[in-house]
């Protein structure tokens, strides 16, 4: 009877030590940096409840009291960025984002198997676009959500990474109402800086989607003699202070298989109708 109380307890021992071993194995890895992101989302929360001070004019005069409107809501981005990762796996680029010495962050990071990782409130300023620029907009962090696709730059994306994007931008631009010109790339916006997402980027695809603008057949398209290539891509939105690279930027994104320095004639006739969509 003891030899069997003892098998007994021991059985129970070494399912509790298999419970816990499962358990610890089970924790997720980013509970450090989870742990950081709750603390931070905290202060700023406090900072947003914080009750707007009273000013003295020109005039030094200061208000009686404070007046707090009623009328308002949250900032919502206007933009969306779209990167490939530069990297060779989804885990090596969520640990990226959780360490604090790299400075760079998403708010999604689409792996190649399709799964998706909403690391950051869409309300709130993620660290994806660094210098860059689109038309007047000289912020792009502090009006845009910033995408990163798993690819390492050199390679097609997966179907099934298109598939969830897409249904990830369908849900973005139901929610805050993006138009469509406003899905672009990083590229696109630091073109001195980035090459993402790489010429293996669907962007036809995600602009018969409504993602993002397309041409349209150009074969009966006649350019006028006064065409401003520079002008053109200045309407779009590319930053011209490097003209080479803000045309570079352009074909990458719209004629990714014309590697060529400098505008053809059926490149110019491309720019022309592209331009009519931007104005």
């Amino acid at each position: 009877m003891i030899r069997n109380r003892m098998r007994s307890i021991s059985g129970v021992l070494l399912a509790a030590l298999l419970i816990l071993f499962l358990t610890n194995c089970a924790r997720n890895p980013y509970r450090t940096a989870n742990k950081s992101y709750k603390q931070q989302a905290k202060h700023y929360g406090s900072t947003v409840r914080q009750q707007p001070g009273t000013l003295r004019g020109a005039d030094g005069i200061e208000p009686a009291y404070w007046v707090g409107t009623t009328n308002f809501n949250l900032r919502k981005p206007n933009m969306v960025i779209i990167h490939h990762t530069a990297q060779n796996s989804c885990e090596q680029t969520l640990k990226t984002f959780t360490m604090e010495r790299t400075q760079v962050s998403a708010h999604y990071v689409v792996c190649r198997n399709g799964m998706i990782h909403h690391m950051l409130n869409d309300y709130l300023r993620a660290w994806h676009g660094g210098l860059s620029k689109w038309g007047n907009c000289t912020d792009v962090n502090s009006s845009s959500i910033g995408i990163e696709l798993d690819n390492n730059g050199d390679e097609p994306f997966a179907d099934v990474q298109i598939q969830s994007l897409l249904i990830l931008l369908d849900t973005l631009q139901h929610r805050y109402s993006i138009p469509a010109a406003n899905f672009i790339g990083h590229g696109d916006i630091a073109p001195t800086r980035k090459n993402d997402p790489s010429a293996y980027f669907p962007w036809q695809l995600l602009a018969q989607k409504g993602f993002g603008l397309w041409y349209s057949d150009t074969t009966n398209v006649q350019v006028p003699d006064y065409f401003n290539t520079l002008q053109a891509l200045r309407i779009i939105g590319y930053d011209l202070r490097d003209t080479t690279a803000a045309m570079t930027a352009f074909k990458r994104h719209f004629i990714p298989q014309d590697s060529t320095a400098g505008f053809s004639e059926a490149d110019k006739k491309i720019l022309w109708n592209l331009q009519q969509k931007y104005q």
